[in-house]
């Protein structure tokens, strides 16, 4: 086989093999993360809750084993509520949660829209 330089040779050059251990252990090294859709759909809550000025500031923590969104009414208070995501929990309960400043849990589950509907407002018959 002659290579003439169009790039069609045997392709050895290109490759990059990387050990799967090592491809797990850099990806289990890193913190949890709301990805983007996540994120957008609690960045939506907090504007319509900060509208009827029921919150007023936030926390975003990423940690080794979940990421939490923490909601304050004051920045020097403890958090009203907290948004959790725990991978962990992901088959069992469900990966996201939502916590109340006591610690119960208000609500768990697989979808966070779901998780979220903890906040929206029922009507109620007077």
């Amino acid at each position: 086989m002659i290579d003439d330089g169009g790039g069609m040779g045997d392709g050895d050059a290109s490759a990059i093999l990387i050990p799967l251990h090592e491809a797990r252990s850099a990806r289990l090294d890193q913190p949890v993360r709301f990805d983007r859709r996540e994120l957008d759909q609690i960045l939506r809550l907090y504007g319509r809750m900060v509208a009827a000025n029921e919150w007023r500031d936030y926390a975003i923590d990423h940690l080794t084993d979940r990421a939490v969104f923490s909601v304050f009414r004051r920045a020097s208070e403890v958090p009203l509520f907290q948004i959790v995501k725990d991978p962990k929990l992901a088959r069992k309960q469900g990966a996201f949660a939502v916590i109340a400043a006591g610690g119960r849990i208000l609500k768990r589950g697989q979808e966070l829209g779901r998780v979220l509907g903890v906040f929206d407002s029922k009507l109620k018959l007077v």
